[in-house]
Order: C-alpha cells, then sequence, then structure tokens
C-alpha cells in the first residue's frame, strides 16, 4: 500500500535528507587514495551521531541476507554495483566509489547514493558517472502529478540504454517514508504511461544503477551483499529521494 505523506511530514523527510546529503559530502570529502572503507563508514556515523540520527542500513536483514548489514554505508568499490560491505579496503587511485547511504530521524528516513573517482580518473568512469546522474535527473524530472511509474522508469532507461550501459532487471527504486523500503517500486526502465498513477504525497527513492559493460546480468559476492557485474565492468549507482507534490519534484536528499 503507498502511503501519502501530508506536507508537514514532507518537510520532515527533508530534515532526514539532510542527514543524509551531509554525510555523503563528509563521506566524499574524505575519500582519498588510502583511505578504508571503514573510516568512511565511522566518518558517516559520526554525522549520525552529531544529528541525533540514526541508520536504517545498519542491521538490517532481507531475505536474501546471511548477515545483518555491518555498517551504515554500502561502499561498492569499482564492479560492486550496490550493497557493497564497509571493510578493511584502503582506496587506490583510479577506483570508482558508489556510496549509499540513509538516515532516520524523529521516524522519518532519507535515502540517497552517489558514485565518485578517487584520484586520477579514467574517461570511461566519467562519463559512466555523468550518465547516471543524468538518468536520475531524467527520472526526477518525469516524477510530477499526472504521470505514472511507467514514466519514470522508462526516463531514466531512455539514458542508461542511449549511453550503451547495462540495467539490474530486479533492482530499482522504491516508496520511502517511514521505512527505509516501502510501496511503489520504481524499476530502472520501462514503458511510458503505464503503472501507478503519481500524486502528490508519495515519495519515492529513484535510483538508476548502471553497468559499464552493457550487460545486465550480475552475481552474489562471498559475503552475501555486494552484488558484482559478470563481466568484471564497472558500475555507478546515483539516487535521491524525491517528494512528489503539486508543485513538481523536491528533492528531499539534494546537497547544497
Amino acid at each position: 500500500m503507498v502511503e501519502l505523506k501530508t506536507d508537514t511530514s514532507i518537510d520532515a523527510m527533508y530534515e532526514a535528507g539532510q542527514v543524509v546529503a551531509r554525510a555523503l559530502t563528509a563521506v566524499r570529502n574524505a575519500a582519498d587514495v588510502g583511505v578504508s572503507l571503514l573510516e568512511l563508514d565511522e566518518l558517516a556515523h559520526a554525522t549520525l551521531r552529531e544529528a541525533g540520527a540514526t541508520s536504517p542500513f545498519l542491521g538490517y536483514r532481507p531475505s536474501f541476507a546471511p548477515t545483518p548489514f555491518p555498517g551504515v554505508i554500502c561502499a561498492s568499490v569499482n564492479d560492486a554495483i550496490v550493497h557493497g560491505v564497509p571493510t578493511r579496503y584502503r582506496l587506490r587511485d583510479g577506483d570508482l566509489l558508489s556510496v549509499d547511504f540513509g538516515a532516520e530521524l524523529n521516524g522519518w528516513v532519507g535515502d540517497s547514493a552517489i558514485s565518485f573517482t578517487v584520484g586520477r580518473a579514467r574517461p570511461a568512469d566519467v562519463r559512466l558517472i555523468e550518465t547516471a546522474e543524468r538518468a536520475l535527473a531524467a527520472g526526477i524530472e518525469a516524477a510530477v502529478v499526472g504521470n505514472r511509474v511507467g514514466d519514470i522508469a522508462h526516463a531514466i532507461g531512455t539514458v542508461c540504454r542511449a549511453g550503451g550501459y547495462g540495467i539490474m532487471d530486479d533492482f530499482g527504486g522504491h516508496g520511502v517514508g517511514r521505512h527505509m523500503h516501502e510501496d511503489p517500486a520504481i524499476p530502472n526502465e520501462g514503458r511510458p504511461h503505464r503503472g501507478l498513477p503519481l500524486r502528490h504525497g508519495m515519495v519515492i527513492a529513484i535510483e538508476p544503477m548502471l553497468l559499464a559493460g552493457g550487460r545486465d546480468d550480475y552475481h552474489a559476492a562471498p559475503d552475501g551483499w555486494t552484488l558484482r557485474t559478470n563481466d568484471g565492468s564497472r558500475a555507478a549507482h546515483a539516487e535521491h529521494t524525491v517528494a512528489i507534490t503539486e508543485a513538481g519534484p523536491r528533492v528531499l536528499t539534494e546537497r547544497l
């Protein structure tokens, strides 16, 4: 069931979203050659504590997971697409890092993700990340009252496929509210004018995930969490929590 949020609730979700924005900015600024993923996780955790917020990631255990998630960030490096576990791995020159992060504040959740390069960037990685961001922007632009979920999916998929990138067909965006994952599901590819109508008060996470090799297949790493491309190509992930309003889409996790 899709819960429509009041304008007051959306304002409260914006406050949670800004904790997310601050943490992701801090992580990106700190990520450098030699810095470990665990160090970045602790930095994000400190941001939560300073804000009086908690993590919807830490301890999360969906049905597919062998263990509860051990961190407050998902840190996915190079061929890892999503759900990367923060470890002692130290970043290397040229790495592509995707960081997904959530915060719960006063009972409301914000969720966002960024991808960036560390040290000297490969041109192919720059193009991949820029395309992921353009796909996210296209999805947000389509998130207006009167459109349907399929319009968001189609907008994202069109940008991704035009760039020659693969798409995970069974992972995508979702509703956000009191919980990190709520209805509706927001696919990253689909047909326009199909699916659930978009209404004022819906709050969703829009999150394209692009696979550089152009294939859509992937596999789970031995940790049971990290999903990696089958062909070893790199991946990028971009995400914002967005409220659908009569005035247009409102990005609640916008990094100021």
